[in-house]
């Protein structure tokens, strides 16, 4: 099945890939190396994540694409039976910052982006032509267009020269992608998602999104050192361009999803797809997420919505992370204390129960909102 994407009267929606649907607004967990972390394909499911997110830098550095390809691509390499996502690596390769002598790890030049992997010292190379055929042979259902992401503080001569290049290489990103005949390796069905840059400057970020826009992709991103890290200045940018975003085609603001609240925030400014680290990575650093919706904010008795299982205060405690929890975590009866304990002992078995936990929250935490959509839309008509 061809990539399509169906909005409803109320804001949700529905995307089709050849491996399966995603209703929208959606929650994407990250497998960066092809792993949800500490979770395996069945934890995944019972979450009820609908599309997995995995990282184009770090599989084209291990195992490789040909080997994942071999596999059979991403889903089937992870044992993952729906939807994925690949972002193009132009994040991570922008992001390498210095090496231990102090040298860039990365040089841009108008082709593309040569840098120095972070695991073994060996150069590599990244071009708009290089993500296509790396995320073909990967797989996924939805790819993502080359860009340079730009951050905030950036002078206002480098955000132009970078916007034009991004622009230049998405050109260049749905070429490769056209001559691919949209399919991956695997003979699926892919679909183009393109990157809406311009860092803060509010001229750039409405020149970026009419100039993405009016390229033929599937789907349209928000990308930026904002987005994800600063929800001030993200829905900023969101009501710059909210006017210029297609209704009949999905968007996603990449790495947003760390805290509760955000979730909750960006739906209601319209967003359809999100990821982040966040609810793994809280997980392993004792960080479980606590609290639930009111009205038009997320409310919790603990800072953040997440309640810190190292505290000492917990070591007794007998009841679950969360009650009213759905999670298998919760609904196992696996107790505070004992969770505290795991954690305090650096036991394995704790950060698979409590990324299990955290990933369900955020996920139904979604769910919860597009009921509300629903909801909110029939009383309107009533």
């Amino acid at each position: 099945m061809a990539f399509k994407f169906t909005r409803n009267s109320d804001g949700t929606g529905t995307i089709e890939t050849d491996h399966g649907s995603v209703q929208t607004p959606v929650f994407m967990p990250v497998g960066t190396a092809a792993t949800v972390k500490a979770l395996d394909g069945q934890d995944i499911r019972e979450t009820k994540t609908e599309i997995v997110l995995a990282n184009t830098y770090h599989l084209f550095l291990r195992p490789g694409e040909k080997i994942v390809s071999d596999m059979g691509g991403v889903a089937k390499f992870m044992n993952w039976d729906g939807p994925t996502l690949t972002d193009s690596g132009g994040f991570q390769v922008f992001s390498l910052g210095l090496g231990a002598k102090g040298e860039s790890l990365s040089k841009i030049d108008e082709e593309g982006v040569t840098f120095k992997s972070h695991l073994d010292g060996k150069m590599h190379r990244f071009t708009p032509e290089i993500s296509m055929d790396i995320q073909r042979d990967l797989g996924a259902d939805i790819i993502m267009a080359f860009d340079e992401c730009t951050p905030d503080k950036a002078e206002k001569k480098y955000i132009r020269e970078a916007l034009d290049r991004t622009h230049r290489w998405a050109e260049r990103s749905v070429k490769q992608w056209q001559k691919n005949g949209m399919k991956s390796t695997q003979g699926t069905n892919q679909a183009l998602f393109g990157i809406i840059q311009g860092s803060m400057d509010k001229e750039m970020r409405i020149e970026a999104a009419e100039f993405i826009t009016s390229l033929p992709f599937s789907g349209i991103a928000l990308g930026g050192e904002t987005v994800g890290y600063n929800m001030e200045g993200t829905l900023e940018i969101i009501d710059w361009i909210k006017h210029l975003l297609p209704k009949n085609k999905p968007v996603y603001t990449m790495g947003l999803g760390r805290d509760p609240q955000n979730i909750v925030d960006i739906i209601s400014a319209g967003i359809d797809m999100f990821d982040c680290v966040a609810p793994t990575r809280l997980a392993r650093n004792g960080a479980l997420y606590h609290g639930e919706i009111r009205g038009e904010k997320f409310e919790s008795e603990f800072s953040n919505g997440r309640l810190n299982i190292s505290n000492a205060k917990f070591d007794k405690d007998k009841s679950v992370i969360m009650e009213g929890c759905d999670c298998y975590t919760c609904l196992s009866g696996y107790s505070r204390g004992y969770l505290n304990h795991l954690y305090r002992s650096k036991e394995l078995s704790y950060y698979r129960l409590a990324s299990i936990h955290n990933v369900r929250f955020m996920v139904r935490l979604v769910e919860q909102m597009r009921e509300k959509m629903k909801k909110n839309s029939r009383n309107q008509e009533l």
